[in-house]
């Protein structure tokens, strides 16, 4: 397996990494290639996800916690510089031979530390029982691209805050808390450095190095591009509908961006309104979906006849959240 060497760049962020995996897999010679890297504090969700059902965007977006979906399935996870995050690009395309070339040299890796390390449900590597590795897998120009974490160490607070699973999740796996299900290396090996873990790493899975030309990085920058698309950004869409008595039906429908502001808010209806509902709605766009900044977005002037804008901004807000 190839040790891959990344261009020369300054501080980057979650997605540009995604996108060295996705430059790779579509132009590097056949072959398995494996890099290691960090980021600063972020959650990168599922494609398939409900996010404003797993994180906490409120939490994250006073934090400073980035936000990122990803093309892989699986869930949310929290990622900083206190833990690793693994990318291994290979030639097969059938998800579990992929899965288990990697994790089985992950797990190989880890043993080789002394810990009693092993592979749990569908992508998880565990110690003790307690995950410290999960991985995603997606499949590009025929080849498969396996991800994940490993907590060499971990933020609790932040985690714990950030990511909020659904219970059903939780209750599947026996345990009260995001934090309760996790283990990190640093607590069985705290004489490691991560540095040092990161060396082990490498000499333990590769056995060649390549060092991508630099030719690349203006093509990574530009797959980077799609991460930050709206259209692949947007999280999700809801809709509510009601009959209120001295106001008619009135429906909701609202589509949120990764960072919990509103990409767009439809208000519909037999209700009479006052003012230009079109005017209301693109002064709802890019407002963060709270029952505070809605109030603000509406303004002083009443918008549907017989309903004040507290009420209104209470019932986008709950369509908002599902509530």
């Amino acid at each position: 397996m190839y040790k891959v060497t990344l261009p020369d760049t300054p501080y980057c962020k979650l997605p540009f990494f995604l996108a060295v995996e996705e430059w790779i897999a579509r132009n590097m010679p056949p072959g398995e290639y494996f890099f290691a890297w960090r980021v600063s504090p972020t959650v990168i969700c599922g494609r398939n996800q409900d996010v404003a059902a797993e994180v906490n965007l409120d939490y994250c977006s006073k934090e400073g916690i980035e936000v990122y979906r990803r093309k892989s399935g699986g869930g949310a996870v929290f990622a900083d510089s206190h833990n690793i995050m693994f990318s291994y690009i290979a030639p097969s395309t059938y998800v579990q031979t992929a899965f288990y070339n990697y994790t089985s040299r992950v797990v190989s890796a880890l043993q080789e530390l002394g810990l009693g390390t092993e592979t749990t449900g569908r992508n998880d590597i565990a110690i003790g029982g307690r995950k410290v590795a999960g991985n995603a897998y997606w499949q590009c120009e025929g080849r498969s691209i396996v991800h994940g974490t490993m907590l060499y160490d971990a933020d609790v607070r932040h985690m714990s805050c950030a990511l909020t699973p659904e219970k059903a999740k939780l209750e599947a796996h026996k345990v009260l808390s995001v934090p309760s299900r996790i283990t990190t290396i640093r607590e069985y090996r705290p004489d490691i450095s991560l540095e040092k873990f990161v060396e082990h790493m490498y000499a333990s899975i590769c056995d060649e190095e390549c060092k991508l030309p630099e030719y690349c990085l203006p093509q990574i920058l530009e797959l980077e591009k799609q991460y930050y698309k709206e259209s692949f950004a947007s999280l999700k869409k809801c809709r509510s509908s009601r009959r209120i008595d001295g106001v008619g039906c009135i429906g909701v429908d609202v589509t949120l961006c990764h960072d919990g502001r509103i990409k767009s808010v439809s208000l519909h209806g037999d209700f009479f309104s006052s003012i230009d509902i079109s005017f209301v709605e693109r002064r709802m766009k890019g407002t963060l979906a709270t029952l505070e900044n809605i109030e603000k977005a509406l303004g002083d002037m009443p918008v549907v006849v017989g309903m004040n804008n507290s009420e209104l901004a209470l019932l986008i807000e709950k369509t908002a959240t599902n509530l």
